[in-house]
């Protein structure tokens, strides 16, 4: 009898995980095709509104002492740099904290996930009360949450890489720490980083 309830409960692991991931590329498949504004390539938007960035990426020099597959943040610069070889590297637009809550350091990607639950801090929570905008203790991952469709986990930190459903914060200073990019850029890095990647932070 316990070998074959134990059966049922590996079965039905397998079973909501699939049912995870097929959730996962139902939204994915949600975001049809629309012309990016600054460079004609084709991108993803249609029916959820934050799919693509007022920043195109592109493939830039970038000189520095970093290894190829470390992702570089320029925080003044409102980008991320996805180091791709030796001199060249992927530049991404980004959001970055607003004033007194950016940060810099070195550290590793810890997690991955695909359209994240949001647990809000508990002093977020309360900073936003104090501005008569109540947050939710949890929101289930969805084109709603603000972490978009994929985050990626800075070590132990409470930061994140994440995709945003406020595509217009890009290029600018408004998060609480978090590094936002719009859903298509996050879900092309997302393809193209593991955990363990290297992040470093930069002022």
């Amino acid at each position: 009898m316990i070998g074959v309830y134990r059966v049922f409960l590996v079965c039905l692991g397998v079973f909501c995980l699939s049912c995870f991931g097929a959730t996962a590329k139902s939204m994915d498949s949600n975001l049809g095709k629309r012309k990016h504004p600054n460079n004609g390539y084709q991108i993803q938007s249609t029916k959820f509104k934050s799919d693509f960035s007022p920043i195109a990426r592109k493939s830039v020099a970038f000189p520095s002492k970093y290894s190829a597959g470390t992702i570089v943040i320029r925080t003044s610069e409102r980008r991320l740099y996805h180091v791709t070889a030796e001199g060249r590297a992927l530049a991404y637009g980004i959001g970055v904290g607003k004033t007194g809550f950016t940060w810099s350091g070195s550290n590793k990607i810890s997690r991955k996930a695909e359209w994240p639950g949001w647990t809000p801090p508990a002093r977020m929570r309360a900073r936003e009360a104090k501005k008569g905008r109540i947050l939710p203790a949890y929101m289930p991952g969805g084109p709603n949450n603000p972490l978009g469709a994929r985050a990626l986990y800075i070590g132990s930190t409470i930061y994140r890489i994440h995709g945003t459903n406020q595509p217009w914060t890009i290029g600018h200073a408004m998060s609480s720490g978090c590094i936002r990019m719009a859903n298509d850029d996050v879900k092309h890095l997302y393809a193209n980083v593991g955990v363990g990647t290297r992040v470093v932070v930069l002022r």
